[in-house]
């Protein structure tokens, strides 16, 4: 599907249901505004723990490793087989060599080799220096201790040579980078049993807000329950960050300063939801200029506008909306990448791609939009996308069904059946 279609979707009255959003008297950032006034106030951590080996899954590594040996380690055969020297190979004829010997993975052939000899060999065995070639065992036939190679065979074949994926002294593994589990075979592989880490992030997260209960409260009149906290410790939760969940503050000026000034006192990051609008009860925006510094408040994003970004003391603080979908979008384009960078990881930019909408897609013209989406791929292998159902910041329905974003630009007044659309997946949609 071309681009061009996505473009067809601004129709000629894009004004005519604006976002009344977009009606500010001070326009809104967007969100590669935002996104740049975080990243040039952000400062990465320096501080570094060294840690063993098998606890460094998901930790961030904080100095380069360089070989301490080769990988592999010595030539060893690539198949099951019989070693060889391809000087037995003369006119591409066929010849018979003696076999004096096996060589094993973990035991090696030790003696010497007469000439025209070979020996036995399995899959990781150590090739003695003699010997520069292995056919696979279904390409000869053994006669006793005679060994009957066919006028097709090859020399210099199947022969793992040391060094071949990693000479010693050579990069190992760059930092800074995420330590994955294909990361810990590569180590281990090189005998790299401790490994400097930077140390955890310092995260703490609060709800905001009179209306919130716990779970297991009776649900009264003018109530709701907190999910926004069960959200953001999954999306929180990491081997690299030392995480709390600080509770619900209610809509208490002074509480909420009081409790962000103690809590900037220990931790790298704070993290709020709900109260960054511009009700009565909303103190963030205001309570953050009073016992810190505001960057910026207001994004031309929907769902997601109220969102407060700045610094308390050290820390770094993120005062996001309180509807749960809102929270998830703020959180997946400016919250995650900020705490990447401060572990000094470089940004990578979300996975995007062009698919077909299956269905009509409503609009306003006046902020980017992310709406969920159901994405699938039709036996052609073309990608097609469906709303996941209701759209708004509240629906956590909808975002349960989703497995992707559908991306629509600020100009937008809506899509087609048919039309392309910008999709970004969720981590797990393909």
């Amino acid at each position: 599907m071309a681009v061009q279609q996505m473009s067809n979707t601004i129709r000629e009255n894009k004004f005519e249901q604006t976002d009344h959003c977009a009606l500010e008297k001070k326009p809104l950032l967007t969100i590669e505004e935002a996104q740049t006034s975080i990243t040039s106030s952000i400062h990465p951590i320096c501080e570094m723990d060294t840690i063993p080996l098998n606890s460094a899954l998901g930790r961030v590594l904080a100095q380069p490793i360089y070989a301490p040996i080769n990988l592999p380690y010595e030539r060893n055969a690539a198949m099951d087989g019989y070693a060889f020297s391809s000087a037995s190979i003369i006119d591409k004829q066929a010849f018979t060599l003696n076999l004096v010997g096996s060589s094993w993975a973990g035991k090696p052939f030790q003696d010497v080799l007469p000439p025209n000899a070979c020996i036995r060999i399995f899959t990781g065995a150590v090739v003695p220096d003699a010997l520069d070639s292995v056919v696979m065992q279904e390409h000869v036939s053994v006669e006793g201790t005679r060994v009957h190679f066919s006028a097709s065979t090859q020399g210099l074949q199947n022969i793992r040579s040391a060094g071949e994926d990693v000479k010693q002294n050579d990069l190992l593994c760059h930092a800074p980078k995420i330590i994955t589990m294909d990361t810990l075979a590569l180590l281990a592989s090189a005998g790299v049993d401790t490994v400097a880490v930077t140390r955890r992030l310092k995260i703490i997260f609060f709800s905001t807000g009179d209306e919130l209960m716990a779970l297991g409260e009776s649900l009264q009149s003018g109530k709701i329950y907190d999910s926004n906290r069960y959200l953001l410790n999954s999306l929180l939760t990491s081997p690299s960050y030392d995480l709390v969940d600080g509770g619900v503050i209610a809509d208490d000026q002074s509480k909420l300063e009081d409790t962000l000034r103690q809590a900037a006192k220990n931790y790298d990051v704070i993290i709020t939801t709900g109260g960054a609008s511009v009700g009565e009860a909303d103190f963030v925006k205001e309570t953050l200029a009073r016992c810190g510094h505001v960057n910026f408040w207001k994004i031309a994003v929907k769902p997601g506008k109220p969102l407060a970004f700045g610094k308390i003391g050290h820390s770094y603080f993120f005062g996001l909306p309180g509807n749960p979908v809102a929270v998830r979008v703020t959180f997946q384009h400016l919250v995650a990448p900020a705490l990447k960078q401060l572990q000094g990881l470089a940004h990578i930019k979300p996975l995007r791609f062009l698919a077909t909408a299956t269905c009509a897609l409503k609009k306003s013209p006046g902020r980017l939009e992310f709406q969920t989406g159901v994405l699938t791929q039709t036996d052609q292998g073309e990608f097609v996308v469906n709303s996941a159902g209701k759209q708004g910041s509240h629906i956590l329905s909808s975002l349960d069904k989703a497995n992707c974003f559908i991306i629509l630009p600020l100009e937008c007044s809506g899509v087609q059946t048919g039309d392309a659309v910008l999709i970004e997946p969720f981590s797990t949609a393909i």
